[in-house]
């Protein structure tokens, strides 16, 4: 049965594992490694508790794992020397979208996370903090701070990032698990 739970959680966890790289091969990879780990302990898990915020602690622990590991990794060509590309995209929605993107990767990863988690994932901000192995207050502040410089940049009021870095893959709105929220807009987020 925990299984069945675990399965159904696979969107918002794919969800969350884009969020932290950014990208959505490594995302996939990343699910399936905490899947993997999460059912090769799955006896550590305690029927009753939160399978979800179980779940996606050991995805942003395996984020971290990997990133440790990758310091040893030789790097493939930087992305950031490619030029942007000619040709504008055809809708607004897509501006904006590409806007939102570059500003949330401008934020910390502390407040990114803790943005995605309460904003898009729907965790309360005693389950974020939980995740996160933080106070319950500093999720508040950084939700609060990611929020405000959002807000920010997206009503020109703070100067958006350069595009160099940019996320490369958009996010689609199908790629979003029902419980979350699209990213179409500051108000989407509660901004």
């Amino acid at each position: 049965m925990v299984t069945d739970d675990m399965v159904a959680l696979v969107p918002q966890l794919h969800t969350f594992a884009r969020s932290l790289c950014r990208d959505g091969v490594r995302a996939d990879d990343l699910v399936q490694e905490a899947l993997m780990r999460a059912f090769n302990n799955i006896q550590r898990f305690t029927p009753g508790t939160n399978l979800k915020a179980w779940l996606f602690t050991i995805v942003r622990n395996e984020h971290y794992s990997q990133l440790r590991r990758s310091r040893f990794e030789a790097q493939g060509m930087d992305i950031e020397l490619l030029p942007e590309p000619s040709v504008p995209p055809d809708h607004d929605g897509k501006l904006e979208l590409r806007d939102l993107n570059r500003a949330l990767a401008s934020l910390s990863p502390g407040q990114r996370t803790a943005l995605i988690l309460v904003s898009v994932s729907g965790f309360s901000y005693e389950e974020a903090a939980e995740i996160c192995g933080c106070a319950v207050g500093t999720i508040k502040s950084r939700v609060a701070r990611a929020r405000e410089t959002l807000l920010e940049m997206l009503e020109g009021r703070q100067p958006m990032p350069a595009a160099r870095g940019e996320c490369t893959e958009e996010v689609r709105l199908e790629d979003i698990p029902p419980a979350g929220r699209p990213f179409a807009s500051p108000s989407s987020l509660g901004i």
